[in-house]
């Protein structure tokens, strides 16, 4: 069961988009210095049926042009389903991900990908120290260029 713990339209976590972003809960990488610890625990959250979150993708219609899932990863099934749906109402899909790879079948479904794990002493995308990349996959290039100022 896919569940979260955040919703909110954001324009920085993928450059060029406007996005409907969920923060999914359940993660268990265990990052160190991680900004979302509350999101670990799997029983918290509320459950993003297919019905609700299609029903966020009408309500946004127009205005947004990614949805971006922070984690969720390890619901591969369930989160293959909501990409195919909002990839059906013609928007661009992100993963943000602490593994360096995921599978195929959730990547296929996949604009944009962001991978690597929080390491405080490497820095986020916004760092020339970092370890985590996020990719257009449609083009294979590295964006995060687009983060340091």
């Amino acid at each position: 069961m896919l569940h979260f713990s955040i919703e909110q339209v954001v324009w920085q976590e993928v450059p060029g988009e406007v996005s409907l972003a969920y923060t999914i809960t359940g993660c268990t990488l265990g990052c160190k210095g991680c900004h979302s610890t509350e999101t670990w625990d799997a029983s918290q959250g509320t459950l993003l049926t297919d019905d609700y979150f299609e029903q966020r993708l009408n309500q946004y219609r127009g205005l947004i042009s990614c949805v971006l899932f922070l984690g969720g990863e390890w619901h591969s099934t369930e989160l293959q389903r909501k990409l195919k749906l909002a990839r059906r109402h013609g928007l661009r899909t992100c993963l943000y991900t602490g593994l360096d790879d995921i599978d195929p079948k959730l990547k296929a479904e996949l604009t944009y990908l962001k991978t690597g794990r929080w390491l405080p002493e490497r820095g986020g995308l916004d760092s020339l120290t970092t370890n985590q990349r996020l990719v257009d996959l449609r083009t294979g290039q590295t964006l995060n260029h687009r983060f340091i100022r």
